[in-house]
């Protein structure tokens, strides 16, 4: 799905909505002295309307539609744009002209709901720490946690990088010998739930993230992407807006 832009946007809006830079990203851009607009170095506060060419570092930038995905990413893919050890990205599954990036990370063990965006200024603030928008997972554990182990997800676990905000946890049904978990979280560390489990002795065996924000998987086959609608977008900024 893809949005308008208005006819005049500010220079800092429009590197962050071509997915060049987040405003506060593309304003350092600017005071650099690194970005022109029809040849001449742009200032703080300039404009630019659609017929304007913008460049940056002696780049031109296309101005594109924003574009926002969902994708159901499958076991095996890194979360990536490009990967210097040839593996494949979850980019190999999207299949659009536009430039969309990831949004956050998921390990490549890792299945289920990732967004990807061309709109710089969101997806900064969907993957900022400080917002809090919250990611939901579904965890297969080895062994059957008792409430002990569960309160000390909820209260936060030590970790190398600290110790975790609150989670919030349930135990949803049981498997393979082991306990489906659902917790939720408002930080986006590297390999967190992973670690957050195996910290409290129950390690992961599979591992899909179910929701993102306000947003949920839902019945998105395996590999593949959708659209998403306006109303979800606007529910994701609403999400940003609010943490």
């Amino acid at each position: 799905m893809s949005d308008e832009r208005p006819s005049t946007v500010r220079l800092n809006k429009f590197l962050s909505q071509s997915g060049v830079a987040s405003r506060r990203g593309a304003d350092i851009l600017i005071a650099a002295g690194r970005v022109l607009v029809d040849g001449v170095v742009a200032v703080p506060g300039t404009k630019v309307g659609p017929a304007a060419v913008v460049t940056v570092d002696g780049t031109a930038i296309t101005a594109e539609k924003n574009v926002y995905l969902m994708m159901n990413k499958p076991a095996g893919f890194v979360t990536t744009v490009n990967d210097e050890k040839g593996r494949p990205t979850v980019m190999d599954l999207v299949d659009v002209t536009e430039h969309v990036v990831p949004v956050g990370r998921l390990d490549a063990a890792t299945t289920g709901l990732l967004l990807l965006m061309n709109d710089g200024e969101l997806a900064n603030g969907l993957a900022h720490p400080t917002r809090g928008v919250t990611k939901s997972y579904r965890a297969l554990v080895r062994g059957l946690p008792g409430p002990t182990a569960v309160r000390r997800l909820e209260r936060g676990i030590e970790l190398d990088d600290g110790k975790t905000q609150p989670a919030v946890v349930k135990i949803v049904g049981t498997r393979s010998g082991g306990a489906e978990l659902e917790l939720t979280i408002k930080e986006g560390r590297n390999r967190q739930v992973r670690r957050m489990c195996a910290a409290i002795g129950y390690p992961c065996l599979a591992l899909e993230r179910i929701a993102y924000g306000p947003l949920r998987l839902s019945r998105l086959q395996l590999g593949s992407c959708r659209a998403l609608r306006p109303d979800e977008v606007e529910a994701l900024r609403e999400a940003v807006a609010g943490g």
